[in-house]
């Protein structure tokens, strides 16, 4: 790891904060929603109050799990963040810097799957660039972009939450992290925790998906006045993703830890690989900041569309900063960024589990 990297793989804040931010290149006054910490959308004034919404994130491609598995988590976990918005994307480029070492067969493989899994959710690939790279032996093959437009005032993003909005988490903690761990480390997962959580864990995988949700949540709210903010759970897990989008608004925030749901299987993969399921990528959950009074009216819509959802708290003035009841007792909270899925993922395989 760099000394400018945290453990997530992702840069550090203060690198963030230091060296990008002040640098953005020409100032546009179109641009309505930038580079900021703990948001993962701009959006862009595009005129007639229509707006733009811009995402980029890193691409999946992970051999233990396999090309179907990678294009997935290549397509979807770029949707969530999309799907924060409150509205589907639209279109998507595709940069893939994939390794010598991969054949064109795997490579058919995995495009085909890409293109099955955009063609799914209305998403045009419009372009991008492809290559071979000496060298590349991450489980990242590159990088994509999503694109979308929609009416400008009712575009969400995740840093308009304000003191008093209830805190409601969709599905459940660590389901990417998880299930990637259970498909990686088949043997060992069965071995100790036996084929029905193994079973469960790779279940998992598929519902990484938090389009739905989102989109679920507007049908009933009011997008910007009863649904504040959304944030979908990538690095830091569900808790991370509280923390983010309490700095994005200016917000603290109380946090009830026996409120977070996490399934069985979660729970019990987690603990075997020694890592807390609070703070694990989370893909396919996704928190909303929701007018108080309106949480019960969303859980009920969430359910009759099968999507669990649950109250995990609240925010708060800034001034209160970040707070977690724990056994009954709240107490000042804070995190750090750093993931514990990426180091227990190259433990267990420096250590030889199978």
């Amino acid at each position: 790891m760099s000394a400018f990297e945290d453990n997530s793989g992702k840069i550090a804040a203060s690198t963030f904060k230091d060296v990008l931010l002040p640098q953005c290149g020409y100032h546009r006054e179109e641009v309505l929603v930038g580079p900021k910490f703990g948001v993962d959308t701009a959006v862009i004034d595009l005129g007639n109050n229509l707006g733009m919404a811009v995402s980029s994130d890193p691409l999946s491609l992970i051999p233990s799990i396999g090309m179907k598995a990678s294009a997935w988590l290549s397509v979807h976990l770029l949707a969530n963040d999309m799907a924060s918005t409150g509205f589907a994307p639209m279109y998507a480029q595709f940069v893939l810097n994939l390794p010598p070492s991969l054949s064109l067969g795997a490579f058919q493989e995995y495009w085909a799957y890409i293109h099955q899994y955009c063609e799914d959710i209305g998403v045009s690939i419009t372009g991008g660039h492809t290559g071979q790279i000496e060298g590349q032996n991450s489980t990242i093959s590159g990088g994509g972009t999503m694109f979308l437009t929609a009416p400008l005032h009712e575009i969400i993003t995740s840093n308009r939450a304000e003191p008093g909005d209830v805190l409601v988490v969709t599905k459940e903690t660590a389901l990417v992290a998880s299930s990637i761990l259970a498909m990686s480390f088949p043997e060992t997962v069965k071995n100790r925790l036996g084929k029905e959580v193994y079973e469960q864990g790779c279940e998992n995988f598929y519902r990484t998906s938090s389009l739905k949700d989102a989109l679920a949540a507007t049908e009933i709210l009011q997008n910007n006045v009863e649904l504040k903010a959304m944030h979908d759970v990538t690095e830091g897990g569900v808790v991370g993703a509280i923390c983010e989008m309490a700095q994005a608004s200016g917000c603290g925030f109380r946090l009830y830890d026996e409120a977070l749901p996490v399934g069985e299987a979660q729970r019990r993969i987690t603990r075997l690989f020694e890592i807390d399921h609070r703070f694990c990528v989370g893909a396919g959950a996704m928190v909303m900041a929701v007018r108080k009074g309106k949480e019960e009216t969303l859980i009920r819509h969430l359910s009759s569309r099968s999507i669990k959802a649950t109250v995990v708290g609240e925010m708060t003035a800034k001034g209160d900063g970040f707070r977690i009841v724990e056994d009954g007792e709240e107490k000042a909270f804070s995190f750090d960024g750093k993931d514990p899925y990426w180091e227990a993922f190259f433990k267990a395989l420096n250590a030889g589990w199978k």
